[in-house]
């Protein structure tokens, strides 16, 4: 906005303050929303990242100005009480976000996330505030290298499930924990991180490359200098974050998700940010275009490629080229180039059809994700189906029940799963954990255990991008509200089916309507604070655990 008149002397008595010219104060004002800090690998590089956006926004006429974002390491957080935290600072960034974009008067926004709830959370506030808006990542890590091999977390966090199994020794161990990481930037899989990331390109919001190019090249600080400077086009002509994030570029990410088995994550934040922009989400939807939409993407950790083979074979623009030739996305939507996606994807190139597969031979016919219904999920739930063994994608076992990540922790490294269990934890969901917690260790224990193409795990809270098997995760509704995994008893029989998108408990309805009368779902843990509001105000998984409007 322009702080002209005599009316905003003070105002501008308090930009002098700032050391900002007369000059300065006459440019459009520039939000550099950086989520640097130095606990978050992705995050630590982003100060450089910011810089050259500032550079960017001077060079075409703005006056950049940069606030804070905060950001949780899930991998950091993970399997402890910090998880509880990591899905509640997408509320949280949002936010904050907001209230200084609109304090501020700012003429418009170059957001910086990188890791996983960072992403959507600014992409909300984008949505929310409306002002010309342009993404830039911190960018993908490099992926480690153990025995000439590549690697990433997921293995790092398979590898202590071969440990604990007596698969490895603890010098291997050790070999894994110092060659797993080795550079900043978000981790190297198609984690929920790079997913969204990828997603943001697709969504028409960053230019390309966003989402690929890594952390530590040269490319990624030229990117930062791109897209300082476009958001300042985006200013003179007042294109708008809900111009370019319609109901058709909604689809339009779905697709690609589809397309590049991105996490399950992308399931809570995709129908989040669709809210925001007032677009209708329902998860039928993403069985609808996944039933369409070829898998032609096999990142870790369902496959042995990493994001900087994906960058090199041509990056998000070769998987919506490979789309395009289907006609399976909208290539007339606006972006923040200023052209329609079609234009930007024009001459893009498939350069290594052995990362991405032609639209021709994919790696199947159908998506990378699948929403399942039945009477343990009326609502959904959801699934990488991507990522599980072809083995397992029917599968009928007895429940092996646990009412925490905690437990069923325990029972897997104790020895306690047999081959055709399913492992059920429940009182993670949004409301119940709080904060829906990721199942990225017991997932990797039973991975690296060599469980996965024998057991499945169901559970109303998350997994990580990097989980890969049976895992069922966002089961609706959550236990804690009732939903019908609070009734689950050892031993029950669960069926699962992923072609058909079903999950099923096999106990007579009869017999459901009994344990209902006996038995009374625990109730949210009782906690204060940022998770206390969390719990009492956050809508099921299914709509993306948004914050429900408050009512008084």
């Amino acid at each position: 906005m322009k702080f002209d008149g005599f009316s905003y002397a003070p105002h501008r008595s308090l930009f002098h303050a700032l050391g900002l010219t007369e000059e300065e104060q006459k440019r459009p004002l520039i939000a550099v929303v950086s989520s640097y800090n130095e606990i978050v690998p992705g995050h630590m590089n982003i100060d450089k990242i910011a810089d050259a956006v500032k550079l960017g926004v001077a060079m075409a006429g703005g006056t950049p100005v940069v606030f804070p974002a905060i950001a949780v390491c899930d991998g950091i957080a993970m399997g402890h009480t910090g998880m509880k935290y990591s899905l509640i600072t997408r509320e949280l960034i949002a936010d904050s976000t907001e209230a200084m974009l609109l304090a501020h008067g700012f003429d418009g926004a170059v957001m910086i996330p990188n890791c996983d709830k960072n992403v959507p959370g600014l992409l909300m506030a984008a949505a929310r505030v409306n002002i010309p808006t342009v993404f830039v990542s911190g960018g993908p890590m490099l992926a480690g290298r153990l025995d000439g091999k590549k690697t990433c977390l997921s293995d790092m966090f398979e590898a202590v499930g071969a440990y604990s199994a007596g698969k490895i020794d603890g010098e291997r161990l050790k070999q894994f924990e110092e060659n797993t990481c080795p550079s900043c930037g978000s981790c190297s899989g198609m984690y929920t991180a790079n997913s969204m990331n990828c997603l943001t390109e697709v969504l028409g919001m960053a230019l390309a490359g966003n989402g690929t190019v890594p952390g530590v090249y040269s490319k990624r600080i030229e990117l930062a200098k791109h897209a300082g400077m476009q958001i300042m086009e985006l200013v003179k002509k007042n294109v708008r974050p809900r111009d370019i994030m319609t109901a058709a570029a909604i689809k339009n990410a779905l697709t690609a998700d589809m397309a590049l088995g991105c996490s399950t994550n992308s399931m809570l934040h995709l129908p989040a940010i669709a809210n925001e922009c007032g677009v209708p989400f329902s998860l039928d939807l993403a069985n609808e275009i996944s039933e369409k939409t070829p898998n032609l993407c096999h990142l870790a950790p369902a496959g042995p490629t990493f994001m900087e083979d994906l960058d090199e074979a041509g990056g998000v623009y070769a998987v919506l080229s490979e789309l395009d030739k289907a006609g399976l996305i909208d290539t007339s939507v606006l972006t923040v180039t200023g052209k329609t996606l079609g234009e930007n994807i024009k001459n893009a190139k498939n350069k290594n059809t052995s990362v991405i597969r032609p639209i021709e031979e994919p790696y199947s016919r159908t998506g990378g994700i699948a929403v399942l219904r039945g009477n343990l999920a009326p609502d959904g739930c959801v699934v990488k189906r991507s990522a599980v063994a072809p083995e397992m994608l029917v599968h009928k076992g007895r429940a092996r029940v646990y009412d925490s990540e905690e437990e069923a922790i325990a029972a897997i490294y104790g020895g306690k799963i047999e081959k055709g269990d399913v492992i059920v934890i429940r009182y993670e969901g949004p409301a119940g954990g709080p904060g829906m917690r990721e199942m990225l260790s017991p997932t990797s224990a039973i991975a690296g255990m060599g469980l996965d193409k024998d057991v499945a795990l169901i559970t109303d809270g998350r997994f990580s991008g990097a989980t890969r098997g049976a895992c069922i995760g966002h089961i609706s509704p959550e236990a804690v509200h009732g939903g019908l995994i609070a009734y689950v008893e050892e031993g029950d029989i669960i069926s699962i089916n992923i072609p058909e998108y079903s999950i099923t408990l096999e106990v007579p309805e009869k017999e459901i309507e009994e344990r209902k009368k006996r038995i009374t779902p625990k109730a949210s843990n009782k906690v204060k604070g940022a998770l206390g509001r969390y719990a009492a105000q956050v809508s099921s998984a299914d709509r993306g655990a948004v914050i429900n409007e408050f009512k008084g």
